[in-house]
This record gives C-alpha cells, structure tokens and sequence, in this order.
C-alpha cells in the first residue's frame, strides 16, 4: 500500500505518523503539501496527521478544509480510497463533509494532554482487523477541541449503521456525544480518530499499543 501524508501550515504530527507508517510499511510515506492540487499517482492511503493547521483559527480544521489538495482528498475518498484523520486530521474531515458532525471544545474547556483507552467498536475493517474483538488499548490524547458532537439523528445512525470505530473505555474527558472516539464513513474506507495511536508504535515509545492499526493498514 502506498501511503501519502499531508503537510498543512500548523500540522506538527507528520514525523510521528511518518515513523508509524514506516514501522509497519517498510518504507517511508511520501509528503504532500496542502497547496498540490492531485495526489502522487498510484496513492492507497491519505493520512492526515494532527497538530493546528493554521493555527486553528476559525474552527479547528476550516481552514484546512479550504485547502487545494482536499479536493483530491474527497475524490480519492469517493472513488474508494483510503483515508486516515487523526486528532487535527479528525478535525479537518468533519470540516470538509467527510465524516459528519464536528469536534468542538472539551467539556472542561481545558487542553488535554495524557493517556486515555479506547474499545474498538468492530474488528472488520481494514484499520481494526489486528485487533482482538473487544480490544481496549491505550493512546495519547493531545487535544483542546475532541468533543464530538453531531445531531441525534446522525449518532443514531453512526451507531445503528456500526459506523463507530472506537469509544473510550474509561472516562470521557472531552465530553464526546456517546463515548465516540472515532468513526468510520459508510464505506469503511475513511477513519477519523480523535488520540494519537501513532505514539504508541515502538517499545521505546513506551509501547506498541497504536502498531496493530498501521499493520493492519499495511497488510491491506
């Protein structure tokens, strides 16, 4: 699988998620500026990494959602490619009709930086295949705006469908609508993830808690 990562003005993640992707894959990713208007030719995988693209003015990820490449971003996601959005990445998938709803402010209003766990909701899709079914592991959370939040309807949806990736296992520090941490679009080819499971991909990291899910991607 040939994995791309975008670059965005404010994004800090992409070395991390780099590593990952290199861990798991055996090569290095190719880096996309946020300016380029098509993706690399031959691309599987579009990872958008976390961080404060712009600066997070306006909403977290409006801005970037703006950004010329995510018009390639969307008919790569629509013609069935894959596509990874992790914490900002999250964010600016929301902002630009990936994935519905929107991540607003955390409950406490506070930027949270520390370890949460997350249960993976559905073990059948090509990011959560290496896990067990049931699975609860641990990710960092590095994030002021992870409060996910859409209108009932939707939710209803997101969980009726099994579109709900993963929900925290323990406490809901951000305030997320029904323990949602991440979730799929109807295709299950697009994941938006609120923690950062790039950080958890080497003994030296402190564990390898995140690698099943670039393993998995990379196996695909």
């Amino acid at each position: 699988m040939k994995a791309v990562i975008l670059l965005f003005p404010g994004i800090n993640r992409e070395r991390d998620m780099a590593l990952a992707v290199r861990q798991s894959f055996g090569r290095d990713p190719a880096i996309v500026w946020h300016k380029e208007t098509a993706l690399p030719e031959g691309t599987d995988l579009v990872v958008i990494p976390g961080g404060f693209s712009f600066g997070d003015y306006l909403r977290c990820g409006a801005m970037a959602a703006q950004s010329p490449v995510m018009q390639a971003v969307k008919a790569h996601a629509a013609r069935g490619g894959y596509v990874l959005g992790v914490c900002n990445g999250f964010q600016i998938l929301t902002e630009a009709g990936i994935l519905p709803g929107a991540l607003l402010r955390n409950a406490g209003l506070r930027f949270l930086s520390m370890d949460t766990t997350l249960r993976v909701a559905r073990t059948d899709t090509v990011f959560t295949n290496k896990w067990q079914e049931g699975a609860i592991f641990r990710a960092p959370m590095a994030h002021g705006d992870g409060n996910y939040t859409a209108d009932p309807a939707t939710l209803d949806r997101l969980e009726g469908e099994n579109l709900v990736a993963f929900t925290y296992a323990g406490e809901n520090r951000n305030g997320s609508a029904r323990n949602i941490a991440g979730i799929f679009a109807p295709n299950l080819r697009v994941l938006g993830l609120m923690p950062h499971p790039e950080n958890l991909v080497d003994p030296l990291m402190g564990g390898t808690d995140g690698k099943p899910l670039f393993d998995a991607l990379a196996a695909a």
